[in-house]
């Protein structure tokens, strides 16, 4: 078995993958908030563990792993949005609308993540279906001291955690300094955070020992985790943004309800995106969601392929000239594997994934691979063959077959027809105006144009545009 490296947050270094279990393979992924659709930013650590759950099935056998990502459909951004629709005349009552909402949302981010070519996770728990579960730990943490009741509200102590920080590399002092923190009368630390809190009789909520309310956003992950994949487990992922305080404060809470278990072993967090070197925000008019890139004709495949051709753990510019030239990439690999059924994947090509999750180098790899083929030659790491490739390529989440509908390569012969017809016409009245037209327009989609005696060939090359042919008739 190929041994996984990976980087751990928590320890500040790459080290060899050693499951608890190998025959359970566990990961929890931090999930959409959903009030609207998701943003390219969002997507990003989506296919980042999309291709990290395909590599753990790939080595431990595809029933030897569990996958989690949630969904959190109860906060005050979901609030927020619901009561813009009911002030806009949406006569339903708030909580109806909430769910309403977050359903359809949840419709959109498995319609968008689906089109990126991502697997859905084993378990995808929602969590106002996990609010007893909550209500239980956080009973749990005031009994041991961790967690006291206040005005109706309920927060953890950080004081009581020794260890809060250590995933941050911050003090607690530190960061009072630094953090935006809730001034709040009945927190007896500034850092304290909310476990529990009221909520009025318009806004959702839930019966409680400490009065009707909702939980706090941290708790959620806590106790869905731990119900779905126990007090260990392997993985623990998500955006570099959610480090602290999310990430930090599912530490100290789940530690200190479960001090005989470890939490997450490993913890991995993808860095943040930009587009065109600049943050993306709707100030800047930079800000685009998956379903806008969609919605322009970009790929879903093309997408996926910009957002790997970056290492995870560094920042990922989006740019014009990426999303060129991964489409031009994924239309000659397209080219090359069509009619083939895939074999082997190519442990030696795909190294580079084992060494925590380097997609850009296994794409270098994958594209020298492709020109050996081309060319009928070896690799430096010997001999390839097109269907350990497609394999290979694949475990990337490339070249599926419900994903290449978009770079099927449309009749040309009509267009050939036509240019030999021109051609011809052109031979007899010495004016070639009309092919030289039709030549130039079948250039600009990216069309070879092959003339000689024996009449006319139309090639796809590498930047071939179907859009563009409609220019050429």
């Amino acid at each position: 078995m190929t041994e996984i490296r990976l980087y751990n947050s928590k320890t500040r270094e790459e080290q060899d993958f050693t499951p608890i279990n190998p025959d359970n393979v566990r990961m929890y992924v931090c999930g959409p908030t959903v009030y609207d659709r998701a943003h390219l930013g969002n997507a990003r650590p989506v296919v980042v563990f999309d291709v990290l759950n395909r590599l753990l099935r790939h080595v431990y056998g595809d029933d030897h792993v569990t996958y989690v990502r949630n969904f959190t459909d109860v906060d005050d951004k979901i609030n927020a949005r619901a009561a813009e629709m009911k002030a806009a005349g949406d006569a339903r009552t708030l909580e109806e609308i909430v769910r309403a909402l977050t359903d359809e949302t949840i419709d959109w981010y498995h319609a968008d993540m689906d089109a990126l070519g991502t697997k859905r996770p084993d378990h995808e728990p929602r969590a106002t279906a996990y609010i007893g579960q909550m209500i239980a730990m956080i009973e749990d943490l005031i009994a041991k001291g961790h967690a006291y009741a206040a005005e109706g509200h309920v927060l953890f102590a950080v004081e009581s955690y020794k260890n809060y920080g250590a995933l941050s590399g911050r003090s607690v002092d530190d960061m009072i300094a630094g953090a935006r923190v809730e001034v709040a009368p009945y927190k007896k630390n500034p850092m304290d955070f909310v476990l529990w809190k009221p909520s009025s009789d318009d806004l959702p909520g839930w019966d409680s020992p400490w009065g009707r309310g909702r939980p706090g956003w941290h708790i959620e992950c806590s106790a869905m985790s731990h119900e779905l994949l126990g007090e260990s487990f392997d993985i623990h992922g998500g955006g570099i943004d959610l480090q602290f305080p999310h990430h930090e404060n599912e530490i100290a809470q789940s530690c200190c309800a479960h001090p005989e278990g470890g939490f997450a072993n490993v913890w991995m967090h993808n860095e943040m995106l930009q587009v065109e070197g600049k943050k993306m925000s709707k100030s800047l008019g930079n800000f685009f969601t998956v379903r806008d890139l969609l919605e322009q004709g970009i790929p879903g495949e093309v997408i996926r392929f910009v957002l790997l051709r970056t290492h995870y753990r560094k920042p990922m510019d989006w740019t014009e000239t990426k999303v060129r030239e991964a489409e031009a990439t994924l239309r000659s690999w397209r080219r090359l594997t069509r009619g083939v059924e895939p074999g082997n994947v190519s442990e030696t090509e795909v190294a580079p994934l084992y060494n925590d999750l380097n997609t850009y180098g296994t794409i270098q790899r994958l594209r020298a691979m492709a020109t050996a083929i081309e060319k009928g030659i070896d690799t430096p790491e010997g001999p390839v063959s097109v269907e350990d490739f497609l394999a290979s390529a694949q475990l990337l989440g490339f070249l599926l077959p419900e994903m290449g509908a978009w770079a099927e390569t449309p009749d040309l012969q009509p267009y050939a027809s036509r240019l030999a017809e021109l051609r011809v016409s052109a031979m007899e009245t010495k004016d070639f105006s009309a092919v030289d037209e039709m030549k130039a327009a079948l250039v600009a989609a990216g069309v070879e144009v092959r003339m000689s005696k024996e009449g006319v060939e139309l090639v796809p090359g590498p930047d071939f545009d179907p859009a563009k042919l409609e220019a050429s008739k």
